[in-house]
């Protein structure tokens, strides 16, 4: 899960150089805060699943179903918070910044572990 994490993370900071290159230091800003409205509450997600880990079978389901139930709450919560602290962010930036970390879990299967 860390490593899953961690690409998410690095896709995230490959959407901020590709953001500042065609849109300035605000579409740079606007990709991170897209970014790490999924980084943050995966990371969170990870951490809490494997402390249920060593719970048992049942507790991991459980745990499961309510951190996914969380961690979309918070990633809307903080595309929200984006959206009401940073007056001049830039749509397609944050969009660009969401859609690489949220699609970096497609391609944490070819890295080997």
């Amino acid at each position: 899960m860390r490593k899953a994490v961690l690409l998410q993370l690095g896709a995230a900071l490959l959407a901020v150089v590709i953001s500042a290159v065609f849109f300035g230091a605000g579409g740079a800003l606007s990709a991170l805060c897209g970014g790490l409205a999924c980084v943050l509450p995966n990371g969170f997600f990870a951490w809490r699943l494997r402390l249920a880990c060593s719970c048992g079978a049942q507790a991991t389901v459980s745990a499961f179903v309510a951190g996914e139930l969380v961690k979309l709450i918070l990633v809307v919560g903080l595309l929200m918070l984006t959206m009401a602290l940073y007056r001049d962010v830039h749509g397609w930036a944050l969009l660009i910044g969401l859609a690489l970390a949220l699609k970096a879990n497609l391609f944490a299967f070819l890295v080997k572990t």
